[in-house]
Protein backbone atom coordinates (compact mmCIF):
# COMPACT_ATOMS: atom_id res chain seq x y z
CA UNK A 1 0.00 0.00 0.00
CA UNK A 2 2.83 2.39 0.88
CA UNK A 3 4.54 1.69 -2.45
CA UNK A 4 1.36 2.49 -4.40
CA UNK A 5 0.74 5.77 -2.57
CA UNK A 6 4.37 6.81 -3.08
CA UNK A 7 4.10 6.09 -6.83
CA UNK A 8 0.84 8.04 -7.08
CA UNK A 9 2.41 10.99 -5.23
CA UNK A 10 5.41 11.02 -7.60
CA UNK A 11 3.20 10.82 -10.70
CA UNK A 12 0.94 13.62 -9.47
CA UNK A 13 3.93 15.86 -8.69
CA UNK A 14 5.34 15.21 -12.18
CA UNK A 15 1.99 16.07 -13.76
CA UNK A 16 1.75 19.29 -11.76
CA UNK A 17 5.24 20.26 -12.90
CA UNK A 18 4.34 19.45 -16.50
CA UNK A 19 1.17 21.55 -16.31
CA UNK A 20 3.12 24.52 -14.94
CA UNK A 21 5.73 24.20 -17.70
CA UNK A 22 3.03 23.96 -20.37
CA UNK A 23 1.22 26.97 -18.98
CA UNK A 24 4.43 29.03 -18.86
CA UNK A 25 5.36 28.08 -22.42
CA UNK A 26 1.91 29.07 -23.70
CA UNK A 27 2.13 32.40 -21.84
CA UNK A 28 5.61 33.05 -23.28
CA UNK A 29 4.53 32.29 -26.86
CA UNK A 30 1.44 34.47 -26.46
CA UNK A 31 3.55 37.31 -25.09
CA UNK A 32 5.95 37.06 -28.02
CA UNK A 33 3.13 37.02 -30.56
CA UNK A 34 1.38 40.00 -28.99
CA UNK A 35 4.50 42.14 -28.62
CA UNK A 36 6.11 41.43 -31.99
CA UNK A 37 5.42 44.08 -34.61
CA UNK A 38 5.30 43.36 -38.32
CA UNK A 39 6.02 46.14 -40.76
CA UNK A 40 4.15 44.71 -43.70
CA UNK A 41 4.15 47.94 -45.68
CA UNK A 42 7.90 48.07 -45.99
CA UNK A 43 8.56 44.37 -46.49
CA UNK A 44 6.04 43.87 -49.33
CA UNK A 45 6.90 47.06 -51.19
CA UNK A 46 8.07 45.62 -54.50
CA UNK A 47 6.49 42.19 -54.41
CA UNK A 48 3.46 42.86 -56.61
CA UNK A 49 5.33 44.61 -59.38
CA UNK A 50 8.21 42.17 -59.41
CA UNK A 51 6.04 39.06 -59.36
CA UNK A 52 3.94 40.30 -62.27
CA UNK A 53 6.80 41.58 -64.41
CA UNK A 54 9.27 38.67 -64.29
CA UNK A 55 6.83 35.81 -64.17
CA UNK A 56 6.01 33.78 -67.25
CA UNK A 57 3.16 31.93 -65.57
CA UNK A 58 0.60 33.35 -67.99
CA UNK A 59 2.54 32.32 -71.10
CA UNK A 60 -0.05 30.75 -73.42
CA UNK A 61 2.55 28.39 -74.93
CA UNK A 62 3.19 26.63 -71.61
CA UNK A 63 0.72 24.10 -70.22
CA UNK A 64 -1.17 25.51 -67.23
CA UNK A 65 -3.13 22.55 -65.85
CA UNK A 66 -2.27 18.95 -65.09
CA UNK A 67 -4.48 17.84 -67.97
CA UNK A 68 -2.50 20.02 -70.40
CA UNK A 69 0.80 18.68 -69.05
CA UNK A 70 -0.39 15.09 -69.48
CA UNK A 71 -1.72 15.79 -72.95
CA UNK A 72 1.65 17.27 -73.94
CA UNK A 73 3.39 14.20 -72.48
CA UNK A 74 1.10 11.88 -74.50
CA UNK A 75 1.82 13.82 -77.70
CA UNK A 76 5.55 13.39 -77.25
CA UNK A 77 5.50 9.89 -75.73
CA UNK A 78 6.61 8.21 -78.96
CA UNK A 79 9.59 10.55 -79.44
CA UNK A 80 11.66 10.67 -76.25
CA UNK A 81 14.27 12.91 -77.87
CA UNK A 82 11.75 15.68 -78.52
CA UNK A 83 10.32 15.29 -75.04
CA UNK A 84 13.78 15.48 -73.44
CA UNK A 85 14.60 18.55 -75.53
CA UNK A 86 11.38 20.28 -74.47
CA UNK A 87 11.99 19.41 -70.81
CA UNK A 88 15.53 20.75 -71.12
CA UNK A 89 14.32 24.01 -72.66
CA UNK A 90 11.71 24.51 -69.93
CA UNK A 91 14.24 23.69 -67.20
CA UNK A 92 16.69 26.17 -68.70
CA UNK A 93 14.02 28.85 -68.83
CA UNK A 94 13.10 28.14 -65.20
CA UNK A 95 16.72 28.39 -64.07
CA UNK A 96 17.14 31.64 -66.00
CA UNK A 97 13.96 33.07 -64.45
CA UNK A 98 15.07 32.01 -60.97
CA UNK A 99 18.50 33.59 -61.52
CA UNK A 100 16.94 36.89 -62.55
CA UNK A 101 14.58 36.84 -59.58
CA UNK A 102 17.39 35.93 -57.16
CA UNK A 103 19.63 38.70 -58.49
CA UNK A 104 16.87 41.29 -58.14
CA UNK A 105 16.01 40.11 -54.62
CA UNK A 106 19.66 40.21 -53.56
CA UNK A 107 20.07 43.76 -54.88
CA UNK A 108 16.94 44.97 -53.07
CA UNK A 109 18.00 43.25 -49.84
CA UNK A 110 21.45 44.84 -49.94
CA UNK A 111 19.91 48.23 -50.65
CA UNK A 112 17.51 47.89 -47.68
CA UNK A 113 20.35 46.76 -45.41
CA UNK A 114 22.38 49.80 -46.35
CA UNK A 115 19.39 52.07 -45.69
CA UNK A 116 18.91 50.63 -42.22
Amino acid sequence: MNLISTAIARISSLLKGFQIKSFLSVVLVGFLLLTTTVDSGRSNKGFGTQAGSNSELNNPERPQTTREWRQEARETSDSPGDRAQKIGQEAGAAVKEFGEMYQDTAKRSIRELKDN
